[in-house]
């Protein structure tokens, strides 16, 4: 398949080939915005609330501006000449400095965003979409970026490129480049996709299959994104029931029982009903009034503990497991709080609770 340039009629190619030149000639002085503008992009997010994994920049090289400059377009009128794409390449291209900020997860491209908007002294936002917007309502997989447009405001580096560019025009600092923030998976997907689809030693060497390889990579990341966004979600609601002034500190009602418990062990949830008061009096009767103390009980070395002690002939549902793990920990003073009173007639539920305190009491002598 013949390259843009290959495809340029003789008139088309004398107009690219007087741009690319002058491209050539102001490049090195246009590395220069592209190191400066990193530099600061990086100072930003450096101690921000959201930290990228690394913030890159490129300029764009010779040969890939001259490809894309002799992109072409359908004529105005049926049997004309087909038109530049990018007639005025260093008016309208906005991608000969390219920044690229990468997260971690898709959450943060939104925050890095918000970040560098708000630096107005630095640099005016003009564009901002989502890359993948179009994909996603049309229910197809692609490409996934967030990708901005800034301007710079009186910039020395940028002056000194406007000298060289044409020194006959007083240079004010203002210059448009392009700064794409997405995930490392997306970066990946998209670095081999665009080697492959547009940077390929050969053209030739094509077929429609990669499109299918590239589509279904690209909904497997976005499975695996989704996967590892709930995970920070979840690891972040856990955290935050050790927090004594926040979230630990709240008290146990029936449905933060259910809550806390369906974060930590959401395997662990065969109740018949959704009826949570028993578990809290339970808690209560300890004085264990707060989310971190529930949290404390919870740990999953203790119940791994209870688990084999008992050796339960079916998996226990969230109040025999409770009603398991209270009574290791507080033995004979889980009885007595919760159980009929010795004297009582019938009493089922002492019965079973003595029946399994001294499992436990066996299983602990096995394992001094």
């Amino acid at each position: 398949m013949p390259s843009n340039w290959e495809n340029l009629d003789e008139p088309l190619r004398e107009s690219v080939q007087h741009n690319v030149e002058l491209y050539e000639r102001v490049r090195p002085a246009l590395k220069l915005v592209t190191r400066d503008v990193l530099l600061v992009l990086r100072d930003m997010l450096k101690d921000s609330e959201v930290t990228p994994l690394f913030v890159t920049g490129r300029t764009k090289t010779v040969e890939s501006f001259k490809e894309k400059i002799s992109r072409t377009e359908e004529p105005l009128e049926p049997g004309g000449r087909r038109l530049l794409k990018f007639p005025d390449p260093f008016r309208t291209l906005n991608d000969m400095v390219g920044i690229r900020v990468i997260t971690k997860l898709p959450a943060e491209n939104a925050a890095v965003a918000n970040i560098i908007k708000r630096q107005r002294q630095l640099f005016d936002c003009r564009g901002d979409r989502e890359k993948d917007i179009g994909s996603i309502e049309s229910g197809t997989y692609g490409y996934s970026s967030r990708h901005l447009i800034l301007r710079t405001i009186q910039n020395e580096a940028v002056k000194e490129y406007q000298q060289v560019f044409n020194p006959e025009v007083t240079p004010n600092g203002s210059y448009f480049f392009e700064c794409q923030i997405r995930t490392i998976f997306a970066h990946a997907w998209s670095e081999i996709e665009h080697d492959i689809r547009f940077k390929a030693e050969d053209p030739r060497a094509w077929t429609p299959h990669f499109d299918r390889q590239f589509t279904a990579t690209a909904a497997m990341l976005e499975t695996v994104e989704t996967a590892f966004a709930d995970l920070h979600e979840r690891y972040e609601e856990v955290r935050s029931f050790w927090d004594t002034d926040g979230e630990g500190a709240a008290p146990l009602t029936p449905n933060r029982v259910r809550d806390v418990w369906r974060t930590l062990l959401p395997h662990v949830d065969r109740k018949v009903d959704d009826d949570w008061g028993w578990a809290s009096e339970l808690l209560a009767a300890h004085g264990l009034t707060r989310t971190m103390e529930l949290a404390g009980l919870l740990r999953a070395e203790q119940i791994t503990e209870v688990r084999k002690a008992l050796d339960h002939r079916y998996s226990p549902g969230p109040d025999r497991l409770l009603d398991d793990l209270l009574l290791w920990q507080f033995g004979t003073r889980h009885i007595d709080l919760t159980a009929e009173a010795a004297d009582a007639v019938p009493h089922p539920r002492r019965d079973s609770l003595l029946r399994r305190l001294r499992q436990i009491e066996r299983y602990r002598v096995t394992q001094k």
